[in-house]
């Protein structure tokens, strides 16, 4: 009993130093959290907006007015976007499945009605003389006329001109405006449509 009194602060020492001990190595063998990891966002590519076509829907259409549509819009988009067709349309005498062009005005044509003259023509246009095709009261003389002036008849577009083209220069001049329709892919749906914004002479 006194060797035990005489060792008593050596014993409560060590029970001590062996209290610290288990609590380090309970300590370091707890679960440790992940780490925080800090990650710059990443920055977003800035997109370009997509440039539209003005397009102006005329005639037979619910809600007349200009409208913007994406590049490689159908003729039939343009008729949606303007409300539908009126009652009175007739679409045989358009080719909706045509692609609309930017700054272009759209005639929908109502049964039994006459297509107005063309769109006032640009200040470039009326400057044009009769070898461009263009002549100076807005009539497109097919027998002269670019690709380009071809494309802007409605229900022409690029394929048609092309083939018109070809047309004159595998068979000669057109003797008039009706001869259009000897054009593969050209109606009479087509002619009547363009025949007040054409000739030969």
């Amino acid at each position: 009993m006194p060797t035990l009194l005489r060792y008593r602060g050596y014993v409560i020492l060590t029970l001590i130093y062996a209290i610290v001990f288990a609590g380090y190595i309970a300590y370091e063998r707890r679960p440790q959290p992940e780490p925080i990891q800090i990650i710059d966002p990443t920055p977003t590519p800035t997109q370009t907006p997509m440039p539209m076509h003005v397009v102006h829907m005329t005639g037979a259409v619910q809600r007349p007015g200009v409208y913007l549509l994406p590049p490689g819009s159908r003729l039939f988009q343009a008729v949606e976007a303007a409300g539908g067709l009126t009652s009175d349309a007739d679409p045989e005498r358009v080719n909706l499945a045509d692609r609309v062009q930017d700054a272009q005005q759209v005639f929908i044509p109502r049964l039994g009605k006459t297509p107005p003259p063309s769109p006032t023509p640009m200040a470039a246009s009326l400057s044009r003389s009769t070898e461009s095709g263009q002549l100076g009261h807005g009539l497109i003389n097919i027998n002269t006329a670019s690709a380009t002036e071809l494309d802007a008849l409605p229900g022409i577009g690029p394929v048609y001109a092309a083939r018109i083209i070809a047309y004159r220069e595998d068979h000669g001049s057109f003797s008039s405006p009706a001869d259009i329709v000897q054009v593969k892919g050209i109606g009479t749906a087509t002619y009547e449509e363009i025949k007040g914004r054409i000739t030969v002479d």
